[in-house]
């Protein structure tokens, strides 16, 4: 492979956990420092290609870009036009190190599987981050991630845009201050994948290609098992992997349920269950899945049920090919289902999101549906944004200047519980069937299912635990 995109700097590379996740060593911890109102941060970016160009971009505003990496060349290339001066990696390990002390945010947009082991690296030295959603690939990833930014006061915020919307905040006042009663149930679902997975992939491919000149496949395999390259994989078409991505729930939930997790204040559940999910193979997500989840009582709430749907229910690629796995059609009252969307159903009042972001919607009351402009909405007590996806790094920026992590509302906290929560929903696909979930102890009362809640790393690409 021709690695003229790859720069090598002369530095003693520092031991990684392997697969055993024993602690080789510690980090060195550089405390965050204040910044002055006019005081310009220091910006890089690890995946700067697709949805990572416009979280790079909307960082970069906000100070000066002295570091930028991506696994291709040609899209690093693109992203940093307008950043001359920046130094170019496609090996995060390697930009983390030679910036050390030099960096003070930066935004981590790569395939999932590499979320946890970049931002892990660059929290353990003091730099404050923006991730993509989902957090990571598992849920003692997001744990661990959740731990170190709260251990280390490092300013956080995963890329959920639809948190800084003005919608979201008004829906989550209206339905804790009463709106729709108690709710009692919780229905979301989505209309991916629409990237290639099963059924129409199920294995993986014999066909032997060349790497091309302009991608670092080592770098893009990160902390997976090493395997040859293939154009299946990427761009984009990682999500439907095991391996890589986090299917339609990791790519979807974190938005479309991120409006439930406000607005219901929702703590981890303590029951998982796959109840209708597609054929399940070694290499790809499944076609659909259905998977419910209980929430218990809170001394602000009652016990609280989740539905989540994906996918074609059927669809085997060829003669089948599905119908849309959906909430009961009673609950819509006449209202047609949007593609994705989201569902509270409380005792005086259906609340129905037909927006990806929860940026939007309208409730059920009185045998009829209420546009949002139209319902009562109690006084304010959430602080607005209302800049959408730009605005979640202005909101990160400004936790960093005023040093209080708290300050963006999808921060590690807030976005690791949801994330936990979602991810269990594949590892209840995998396993199949229904478990108990100890949160505290990140365990279910399954062995096979608790083999899935983590996994192990290649050689040199673990990383150290917070």
């Amino acid at each position: 492979m021709n690695n003229s995109n790859k720069k090598t700097f002369h530095y003693s590379r520092r031991a990684f956990l392997g697969a055993s996740a024993s602690a080789a060593f510690s980090f060195t911890f550089l405390p965050s420092r204040v910044f002055g109102a006019n005081e310009r941060l220091q910006v890089a970016g690890i995946g700067v290609g697709g949805k990572g160009k416009s979280d790079f971009d909307h960082l970069a505003v906000h100070g000066d870009v002295v570091a930028a990496c991506d696994i291709d060349s040609r899209r690093l290339d693109v992203a940093v036009r307008k950043h001359p001066d920046a130094v170019k990696f496609s090996d995060y390990r390697e930009l983390i190190n030679q910036f050390e002390g030099k960096i003070d945010v930066l935004t981590v947009s790569t395939p999932d599987h590499t979320h946890a082991p970049a931002a892990m690296m660059a929290m353990h030295k003091g730099m404050h981050v923006y991730v993509q959603k989902p957090m990571a690939h598992t849920v003692w990833e997001v744990r661990q991630m959740a731990l170190l930014a709260r251990k280390n006061g490092i300013c956080t915020q995963m890329g959920n845009q639809g948190t800084a919307t003005d919608g979201i905040r008004e829906g989550a006042e209206f339905v804790r201050t009463g709106g729709l009663g108690e709710v009692k149930e919780i229905h979301a679902w989505t209309n991916r994948p629409v990237w290639p997975q099963a059924p129409s992939i199920v294995s993986r491919p014999k066909e032997v290609m060349p790497v091309p000149d302009h991608i670092d496949w080592d770098s893009f395999i990160g902390p997976a098992p090493m395997r040859p390259y293939n154009s299946c994989y990427t761009p984009f078409k990682w999500r439907g992997w095991w391996d890589y991505g986090t299917g339609a729930l990791g790519d979807m939930a974190c938005h479309t349920t991120n409006l439930a997790f406000m607005a219901c204040e929702l703590t981890a559940p303590t029951k998982v269950e796959s109840v209708n999910t597609g054929p399940i193979n070694d290499e790809t997500y499944p076609s659909w899945a259905t998977i419910d989840m209980q929430f218990p009582k809170t001394d602000k709430r009652g016990a609280i049920k989740f539905h989540w749907y994906e996918g074609k229910v059927g669809n085997d690629g060829k003669v089948n090919k599905g119908i849309k796995n959906l909430p009961p059609m009673e609950l819509f009252h006449g209202e047609t289902p949007k593609n994705s969307g989201l569902l509270l159903v409380g005792s005086e009042g259906i609340m129905y999101s037909p927006n990806d972001y929860g940026a939007d919607w309208m409730v059920y009351q009185g045998g009829k549906w209420l546009k949002r402009s139209e319902v009562e909405l109690p006084e304010k007590f959430l602080p607005r944004n209302g800049r959408g996806d730009a605005g979640m790094k202005e909101e990160l920026v400004k936790a960093i200047r005023e040093n209080d992590p708290k300050i963006a509302m999808s921060n590690f906290d807030y976005a690791g519980n949801m994330t936990e929560t979602i991810l269990l929903g594949n590892v209840a696909m995998r396993a199949g069937g229904k478990f108990k979930w100890n949160s505290r102890k990140l365990s279910t009362n399954r062995e096979d299912a608790n083999k899935l809640v983590s996994k192990p790393y290649r050689s040199q690409w673990g990383f150290e635990p917070a």
